[in-house]
């Protein structure tokens, strides 16, 4: 496990587009990263090493010491990855994480009115000392403590935004119940 993952004790993850890493599943993932390399015509795929390899790094999220706190926009429980029964494992896995008193998972509604912030590409910081921003060719390190402030300041609103508790678990079961 990396050592910025374990020297990090609060996690905050905005995503727009995917549940964040450490709330994967292995099939979830595995789907997620299979898409990705199809996508990219990348001329290898290791999505199934790769996937337990990040369901490894997730462990984190249970050891004492390390919170986790996330926003992740409603649309992102209807993105499915992987058949049926992948996506159906991985709305269940939310279900169940996101009762640990260690994460904090906010969920921002479709129907969210008015809107704070715009949705963003997803990111996420660590501590208050990184930012990781993911784009589609790259993964930019932000570093500078004026622009990491912008990102904990964009995700505050963001997360201003989302319903947690019951309400999160509702629109959780929701997708879950409307799997195709």
């Amino acid at each position: 496990m990396g050592s910025l993952y374990c020297e990090t004790r609060v996690f905050r993850v905005y995503s727009s587009t995917l549940l964040p890493g450490q709330l994967q599943t292995e099939g979830y993932a595995a789907a997620v990263l299979r898409t990705n390399a199809e996508s990219e015509e990348l001329p290898f795929d290791d999505s199934t090493e790769a996937a337990r390899a990040r369901v490894e790094r997730a462990r984190i999220t249970h050891e004492p010491g390390h919170e986790s706190v996330l926003a992740i926009e409603e649309a992102v429980l209807y993105h499915q990855f992987g058949d049926r029964e992948a996506m159906a494992a991985q709305l269940d896995h939310l279900l169940t994480i996101a009762a640990l008193s260690s994460v904090s998972l906010g969920i921002i509604p479709k129907r969210t009115h008015p809107r704070v912030h715009l949705p963003h590409e997803t990111f996420h910081v660590y501590d208050e000392r990184l930012v990781s921003v993911e784009l589609l060719s790259a993964e930019v390190k932000i570093t500078k403590l004026a622009e990491v402030a912008l990102y904990l300041k964009a995700f505050e609103q963001l997360r201003s935004m989302a319903v947690d508790g019951p309400e999160a678990r509702a629109l959780i079961q929701k997708a879950r119940d409307g799997l195709r």
